[in-house]
């Protein structure tokens, strides 16, 4: 079963997102994969061995994950909604009516930055179903964060 309809023109996320999530992952496991080797040089337990051979393991089969994960991004702009799919296990597809838009944020963080991204963010009344669209070039962000601003103010139920 596909939880999202195969009939709308689908825009992917930039494949630099992939470069992001990698270093974002290598950050992180290069500290502990750091601790576990000085733990195992300096007890020689067997245990930190392991340890540290399964944190690569999971280190492996994470950067594969995300991989495919970012390559699961999507959004479509339809007349009167906006619909963004993402997910490999559990798929989600989250459908913002432009009516129930309260504000659109794009933001960049410093590894989004280097590499010319930004995120898309849509603020609804309801916390649960905010979307967001990562992996966009700046240009287009922008263009989506007006297009979106603009639907919204048109079809504002007075809310």
């Amino acid at each position: 079963m596909e939880p999202w309809p195969e009939t709308v023109r689908w825009q992917p996320v930039s494949g630099d997102l992939i470069w992001v999530e990698l270093l974002r992952l290598a950050a992180g496991m290069v500290v502990v994969l750091a601790g576990l080797a000085v733990g195992w040089a300096l007890t020689g337990h067997w245990l930190f061995g392991l340890a540290l051979g399964l944190a690569a393991l999971l280190t492996g089969w994470r950067a594969v994950a995300i991989v495919r994960a970012v390559r699961a991004w999507g959004y479509a702009e339809r007349d009167h909604d906006l619909l963004v799919r993402h997910g490999l296990l559990v798929r989600r597809l989250s459908i913002v009516p432009y009516a129930r838009m309260q504000f659109v944020d794009v933001s960049a963080g410093p590894l989004e930055r280097a590499f010319d991204l930004a995120t898309v963010q849509l603020h609804t009344a309801a916390a649960a179903s905010d979307a967001r669209v990562p992996g966009l070039r700046p240009a287009e962000a922008s263009r989506l964060r007006d297009r979106l601003t603009a639907l919204g103010e048109d079809r504002a139920e007075g809310l």
